[in-house]
């Protein structure tokens, strides 16, 4: 088994990068999800709400991100690493409310304009923790603004076996992982406790309960029924459509594209 794909989403609900190698944290990937666009309340805003969202695209720069609309590439802004503005707010991803920062007025008013509507962007400093579920975590393990967990992962075999059942083949972005693995059989990773991914053990804690997000084209913008409605057919299970698997690290360095997969337990 192989780690074919690593994936990174710096704002949360924004469009993805591929990365050939990467950090693992306690908290995900480095950079992952550690950015989050809210409203005025602070509330965390996504792709279900506002599927455009998935056109802004974001790079890694030395010292900062940048934030590109892909429908018009000239409209575009510069993310600092290290917040300008820096003003202390609280903000809500689901049920918990945590300490974020302001990154920069300028920032937020492009953003405002891209959505139309008044939002900012915080970022996570690192003294801020967000405890995974301690119905599944294995250490008491923090996380990043993402939905739940630290990681996703999920086998290429389990999308291929997805695309024969569909009309129309959709792409594995649709369902934001940070790892892919093929040399796998479909959903063989339903039935892992634990993996070795290069040098580095992760356990696998739940399956991910898949929303209306995996409807959006992330190339167009647009909604559709599936994969959902497809799903719903053969991976149901207590009224959740499950895709994928949550995962924790056991253990922090580096992981790059083609590293070995052993499976633990």
């Amino acid at each position: 088994m192989i780690l074919s794909e690593i994936w990174i989403y710096p704002v949360k609900s924004l469009a993805g990068i591929r990365l050939a190698e990467a950090q693992v944290q306690e908290k995900g990937l480095q950079y992952d999800r550690r950015w989050m666009i809210v409203d005025q309340f602070g509330r965390f805003l996504s792709q279900r709400e506002f599927p455009n969202m998935a056109m802004l695209e974001v790079a890694i720069q030395e010292n900062s991100l940048l934030i590109t609309n892909k429908l018009n590439p000239k409209e575009n802004i510069s993310v600092p690493f290290q917040p300008v503005s820096a003003d202390a707010m609280a903000v809500t991803v689901w049920d918990d409310e945590v300490p974020a920062l302001t990154v920069s007025n300028e920032v937020d008013a492009w953003l405002s304009g891209q959505m139309k509507m008044a939002v900012k962007l915080v970022v996570m400093p690192e003294t801020t923790k967000r405890k995974a579920d301690p119905r599944y975590a294995k250490n008491n393990e923090n996380v990043s603004f993402a939905d739940g967990f630290p990681f996703l992962l999920i086998s290429q075999a389990s999308l291929d076996d997805l695309n024969a059942r569909l009309e129309e083949p959709i792409v594995m972005k649709r369902f934001r992982p940070n790892f892919v693995v093929t040399g796998t059989k479909p959903f063989a990773e339903d039935a892992w406790k634990s993996i070795q991914i290069g040098a580095l053990s992760f356990a696998i804690v739940k399956p991910c309960a898949r929303c209306v997000l995996t409807t959006i084209d992330p190339e167009t913008a647009e909604k559709g029924k599936e994969p959902l409605k497809t799903l719903a057919t053969y991976r149901k299970v207590n009224n959740k459509i499950l895709f994928g698997q949550n995962v924790v690290a056991k253990q922090h360095g580096l992981v790059k594209q083609g590293d070995e997969i052993l499976l633990t337990e």
